[in-house]
């Protein structure tokens, strides 16, 4: 078991495992509501367009998280603005969004001359985590968690059936709006740990390899959240001992997670369903 105890003799590790674990929380099961409304693309669209507001931020020394939020919540206002103004598909503005947000960063990068560590933005580095970054995701992931136990049945009908929502008089524009602004500080919450890019795969890869086991909402949040917390830890060990990037170590354990479901799920599993066929 020492190679197990071994890594926790250092603060650091300590650190990262505990961040790991909050954030293998917090991002699937924000990503298990993107997941079952087929809005996945949503987190890599936000995971992108936080680039210019944290050249911003950095350029006018302002908290990066204040600028982070700010873009990532105006790309969202943006993409549900022409959503409801035209008769463009949600699939097709994301895609617009990302590249024109992600542009935008790097031309602030060349304007403001940023010293921004652009490496650890994109691919993250959660050995490097403080208290204070803990702290953090911490208070962001209890009060989403709680919010989601308080209102499980409005969102539950808003997920699965939202014009009959609407039609029972919910306040839809709102609890889209909540998500939202739930999706979007997830994903400044995670940027410390897997970076802009690889906080797409923690947020959609432990939702979608969870969805392959259960049907139901609240099943899928928990296995969800379960598969986040396994992830990370299994990546910052490997991490650890193979001397590998952190937050890659960790995307690439959700896609093995997510193989092993796609193979081994009893009713969606590949296997399963070649047995049933030789049989």
């Amino acid at each position: 078991m020492d190679w197990l105890t071994v890594p926790l003799g250092y603060d650091f590790m300590r650190l990262a495992l505990l961040a790991g674990m909050l954030v293998g929380v917090l991002c699937p099961v924000m990503g298990a509501f993107l997941v079952v409304q087929r809005m996945s693309l949503m987190g890599n669209v936000v995971a992108h367009s936080v680039l210019p507001g944290l050249v911003l931020a950095h350029a006018l020394r302002w908290p990066l998280i204040i600028g982070a939020f700010s873009f990532g919540l105006l790309s969202t206002t943006v993409i549900a603005w022409v959503r409801s103004h035209s008769r463009i598909k949600a699939d097709a503005i994301m895609a617009l969004i990302l590249a024109s947000f992600f542009a935008l960063g790097v031309v602030f990068i060349t304007l403001f001359q940023s010293q921004l560590n652009l490496e650890a933005l994109l691919f993250g580095d959660i050995l490097s985590v403080t208290r204070s970054d803990i702290a953090q995701v911490g208070a962001i992931a209890i009060v989403t968690v709680v919010l989601i136990r308080l209102f499980y049945k409005e969102l539950l009908f808003f997920t699965f059936d939202r014009a009959g929502a609407q039609a029972m008089g919910l306040p839809v524009q709102i609890i889209d709006g909540g998500l939202t602004v739930a999706t979007t500080l997830a994903i400044v919450a995670s940027l410390k740990t897997v970076g802009v890019i690889l906080v797409v795969a923690m947020m959609v890869g432990p939702a979608i390899a969870a969805y392959l086991w259960v049907k139901e909402l609240h099943s899928l949040l928990g296995l969800s959240a379960l598969f986040g917390i396994l992830t990370s830890v299994v990546g910052i060990y490997l991490s650890y001992y193979l001397d590998l990037p952190s937050g890659a170590a960790i995307a690439l354990t959700i896609f093995g997670v997510f193989w092993f479901s796609l193979l081994a799920s009893p009713s969606q599993g590949l296997l399963g369903r070649w047995w049933r066929q030789l049989g």
